[in-house]
């Protein structure tokens, strides 16, 4: 939640700038009181095109589904005794296509 600093301060400073002992209101009071209204300035948040970014990753990441690891102990297990054949021009086609989309 946003809190406006200025207009906390000018009340702070409206409630002290008013003299012991005089009952009195003080310029910054008697104005609010008048119904005169000074323009206020209201926060803004932008976010950037790396925020967009990286909340467009954690977006397509929490898409993605966990890990099957009864495949990951297959495919280990296909490693360790050498049946697990790799095929290089569609190794070499997935990593392009991983560096492309890294470069999006």
């Amino acid at each position: 939640m946003a809190m406006d600093i200025k207009q906390a301060n000018n009340a702070i400073n409206a409630r002290t700038a008013t003299p012991a002992g005089k009952g009195g209101m003080s310029q910054e009071t008697a104005t609010a009181a008048s119904g005169t209204k000074a323009t206020q300035k209201l926060d803004s948040v932008s976010i950037t095109p790396q925020a967009q970014q990286l909340q467009n990753v954690q977006t397509k990441m929490a898409e993605l589904p966990e890990i099957d690891q009864k495949k990951v102990d297959d495919i280990k297990a296909a490693i360790a005794q050498g049946r697990y054949k790799i095929d290089p021009e569609k190794l070499a086609t997935n990593i392009a296509s991983f560096e492309n989309d890294l470069s999006d």
